[in-house]
Protein backbone atom coordinates (compact mmCIF):
# COMPACT_ATOMS: atom_id res chain seq x y z
CA UNK A 1 0.00 0.00 0.00
CA UNK A 2 1.63 3.36 -0.54
CA UNK A 3 1.84 5.58 2.27
CA UNK A 4 0.10 8.89 2.55
CA UNK A 5 0.69 12.11 1.59
CA UNK A 6 0.48 12.85 5.17
CA UNK A 7 3.80 11.15 5.55
CA UNK A 8 5.89 13.12 3.13
CA UNK A 9 7.41 15.81 5.29
CA UNK A 10 9.74 18.44 3.51
CA UNK A 11 13.40 19.10 4.43
CA UNK A 12 13.32 22.73 4.89
CA UNK A 13 17.16 24.30 3.63
CA UNK A 14 17.76 27.73 4.05
CA UNK A 15 18.80 29.92 0.75
CA UNK A 16 22.76 28.69 1.74
CA UNK A 17 21.40 25.14 1.37
CA UNK A 18 22.04 24.01 4.84
CA UNK A 19 19.34 22.90 7.24
CA UNK A 20 17.72 25.58 9.28
CA UNK A 21 17.94 23.42 11.99
CA UNK A 22 19.81 19.56 12.52
CA UNK A 23 18.32 18.43 15.91
CA UNK A 24 15.15 18.82 16.16
CA UNK A 25 15.49 18.24 11.72
CA UNK A 26 13.99 21.34 9.79
CA UNK A 27 10.97 19.80 8.35
CA UNK A 28 7.86 20.65 7.60
CA UNK A 29 4.62 19.18 6.31
CA UNK A 30 3.89 18.38 2.49
CA UNK A 31 0.90 20.93 2.98
CA UNK A 32 3.18 23.48 3.76
CA UNK A 33 5.82 23.35 1.35
CA UNK A 34 3.30 23.47 -1.41
CA UNK A 35 2.00 25.98 0.19
CA UNK A 36 5.18 28.21 0.68
CA UNK A 37 5.85 27.20 -3.11
CA UNK A 38 3.02 29.10 -4.28
CA UNK A 39 3.77 32.13 -1.93
CA UNK A 40 6.95 32.21 -3.49
CA UNK A 41 8.74 31.38 -0.29
CA UNK A 42 10.71 28.51 -1.37
CA UNK A 43 12.35 26.28 -4.58
CA UNK A 44 11.52 22.77 -4.81
CA UNK A 45 14.87 21.21 -4.90
CA UNK A 46 13.72 17.32 -4.82
CA UNK A 47 10.73 16.14 -4.67
CA UNK A 48 8.90 12.71 -4.18
CA UNK A 49 7.48 10.19 -6.68
CA UNK A 50 4.19 10.96 -5.44
CA UNK A 51 1.68 13.10 -6.86
CA UNK A 52 -0.91 15.49 -5.29
CA UNK A 53 -3.85 16.58 -7.64
CA UNK A 54 -6.60 19.14 -7.86
CA UNK A 55 -8.97 20.05 -10.37
CA UNK A 56 -6.59 22.62 -11.93
CA UNK A 57 -3.36 21.23 -11.02
CA UNK A 58 -0.99 18.07 -10.77
CA UNK A 59 2.33 18.52 -8.94
CA UNK A 60 4.85 16.22 -7.41
CA UNK A 61 5.17 16.62 -3.68
CA UNK A 62 8.57 18.21 -2.58
CA UNK A 63 11.23 16.70 -1.02
CA UNK A 64 13.61 19.26 -0.09
CA UNK A 65 12.43 22.75 -0.33
CA UNK A 66 15.11 25.81 0.06
CA UNK A 67 13.85 29.22 1.33
CA UNK A 68 14.43 32.11 -1.47
CA UNK A 69 15.56 34.68 1.37
CA UNK A 70 18.41 33.92 3.66
CA UNK A 71 17.72 33.55 7.26
CA UNK A 72 20.41 34.72 9.70
CA UNK A 73 20.84 32.47 12.15
CA UNK A 74 24.21 33.49 13.93
CA UNK A 75 22.57 34.74 17.20
CA UNK A 76 22.23 33.71 20.61
CA UNK A 77 20.30 30.09 21.26
CA UNK A 78 17.37 30.60 23.44
CA UNK A 79 18.51 29.08 26.90
CA UNK A 80 16.10 26.41 27.27
CA UNK A 81 16.52 22.74 29.02
CA UNK A 82 15.68 21.36 25.42
CA UNK A 83 19.57 23.25 24.54
CA UNK A 84 21.37 22.78 27.71
CA UNK A 85 20.89 19.30 26.82
CA UNK A 86 22.07 19.32 23.00
CA UNK A 87 24.90 21.11 24.52
CA UNK A 88 25.73 18.64 26.25
CA UNK A 89 25.17 15.95 23.88
CA UNK A 90 22.40 14.36 26.23
CA UNK A 91 25.14 13.03 28.58
CA UNK A 92 25.49 13.68 32.50
CA UNK A 93 28.10 15.72 32.63
CA UNK A 94 29.07 14.23 35.66
CA UNK A 95 29.05 10.21 34.60
CA UNK A 96 29.43 10.93 31.20
CA UNK A 97 26.23 8.45 30.39
CA UNK A 98 24.26 9.45 27.63
CA UNK A 99 20.59 9.50 28.71
CA UNK A 100 17.19 9.67 27.65
CA UNK A 101 15.28 13.40 27.88
CA UNK A 102 13.25 11.80 30.26
CA UNK A 103 15.97 10.66 32.55
CA UNK A 104 18.08 13.83 32.45
CA UNK A 105 17.75 16.82 34.70
CA UNK A 106 19.65 20.28 34.45
CA UNK A 107 21.95 20.88 38.03
CA UNK A 108 23.19 23.84 39.10
CA UNK A 109 27.04 23.50 39.24
CA UNK A 110 27.34 26.09 42.04
CA UNK A 111 23.81 25.31 43.96
CA UNK A 112 20.71 27.68 44.62
CA UNK A 113 21.16 27.39 47.65
CA UNK A 114 24.66 28.90 47.78
CA UNK A 115 23.84 31.79 45.52
CA UNK A 116 24.62 29.99 42.10
CA UNK A 117 22.41 31.63 38.89
CA UNK A 118 20.29 29.66 36.79
CA UNK A 119 22.56 30.98 33.65
CA UNK A 120 24.41 28.88 30.55
CA UNK A 121 27.51 29.34 32.36
CA UNK A 122 26.32 27.59 35.78
CA UNK A 123 23.75 24.84 34.44
CA UNK A 124 24.48 21.48 32.99
CA UNK A 125 22.69 18.52 32.36
CA UNK A 126 22.91 15.43 34.79
CA UNK A 127 21.29 12.10 35.15
CA UNK A 128 18.88 11.69 37.95
CA UNK A 129 21.55 9.43 40.43
CA UNK A 130 24.20 12.09 39.68
CA UNK A 131 22.03 14.96 40.98
CA UNK A 132 20.34 13.52 43.31
CA UNK A 133 23.78 12.27 45.11
CA UNK A 134 25.89 15.97 44.40
CA UNK A 135 22.27 17.82 46.38
CA UNK A 136 22.80 21.06 47.36
CA UNK A 137 26.51 20.60 47.39
CA UNK A 138 29.69 21.90 44.69
CA UNK A 139 31.26 19.39 42.53
CA UNK A 140 34.54 20.26 44.68
CA UNK A 141 32.27 19.64 48.15
CA UNK A 142 30.43 16.45 46.22
CA UNK A 143 34.19 15.25 44.97
CA UNK A 144 32.23 14.87 41.33
CA UNK A 145 34.15 16.07 38.84
CA UNK A 146 32.73 18.08 35.61
CA UNK A 147 33.48 16.52 32.24
CA UNK A 148 33.23 20.13 30.68
CA UNK A 149 32.51 23.48 31.99
CA UNK A 150 28.80 24.92 30.97
CA UNK A 151 29.13 27.81 28.42
CA UNK A 152 26.78 29.45 26.45
CA UNK A 153 27.02 27.74 23.00
CA UNK A 154 26.50 29.64 19.41
CA UNK A 155 23.75 28.47 17.28
CA UNK A 156 26.16 26.67 15.00
CA UNK A 157 27.75 24.98 17.83
CA UNK A 158 24.20 23.26 18.28
CA UNK A 159 23.45 22.58 14.61
CA UNK A 160 26.74 21.01 14.85
CA UNK A 161 25.56 19.03 18.36
CA UNK A 162 22.42 18.10 16.33
CA UNK A 163 23.77 16.23 13.86
CA UNK A 164 24.91 13.45 16.07
CA UNK A 165 21.35 12.62 16.72
CA UNK A 166 19.89 12.01 13.25
CA UNK A 167 15.61 11.29 13.87
CA UNK A 168 14.14 7.38 12.65
CA UNK A 169 13.44 8.53 9.49
CA UNK A 170 15.67 10.08 6.27
CA UNK A 171 14.61 10.22 2.65
CA UNK A 172 17.19 9.53 0.50
CA UNK A 173 16.82 12.82 -1.40
CA UNK A 174 18.28 14.48 2.30
CA UNK A 175 20.94 12.65 2.48
CA UNK A 176 22.85 15.26 0.54
CA UNK A 177 22.28 17.90 2.67
CA UNK A 178 22.49 16.28 5.77
CA UNK A 179 25.74 14.52 5.76
CA UNK A 180 27.58 16.42 2.33
CA UNK A 181 30.48 16.62 4.19
CA UNK A 182 30.57 13.55 6.61
CA UNK A 183 34.45 12.33 6.30
CA UNK A 184 34.02 9.48 3.96
CA UNK A 185 31.96 10.89 0.96
CA UNK A 186 33.08 14.29 1.48
CA UNK A 187 34.72 15.23 -1.77
CA UNK A 188 31.90 13.41 -3.88
CA UNK A 189 29.09 14.85 -1.97
CA UNK A 190 30.60 18.51 -1.46
CA UNK A 191 30.82 18.55 -5.51
CA UNK A 192 27.09 17.65 -5.45
CA UNK A 193 26.12 20.45 -2.94
CA UNK A 194 28.15 23.02 -4.69
CA UNK A 195 27.04 21.78 -8.30
CA UNK A 196 23.32 21.99 -7.17
CA UNK A 197 24.23 25.23 -5.31
CA UNK A 198 25.43 26.63 -8.86
CA UNK A 199 22.48 25.48 -10.91
CA UNK A 200 19.83 26.84 -8.84
CA UNK A 201 21.70 30.45 -8.23
CA UNK A 202 22.04 30.72 -12.00
CA UNK A 203 18.22 29.81 -12.37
Amino acid sequence: MASRPTNHPALLLNADFRPLSYFPLSLISWQEAIKSVFLDRVQIVSTYSRRVHSPSLSMEIPSVVALKSFVDLDRNPAFTRYNVFLRDHFSCQYCGVRKPVESLTFDHVVPRCQGGPTTWENVTAACQDCNLFKGGRSPLQANMQLLSEPHRPSVWELQENGRSFPPNYLHESWMDFLYWDSELEQEASSDGWWRMARDFHRN
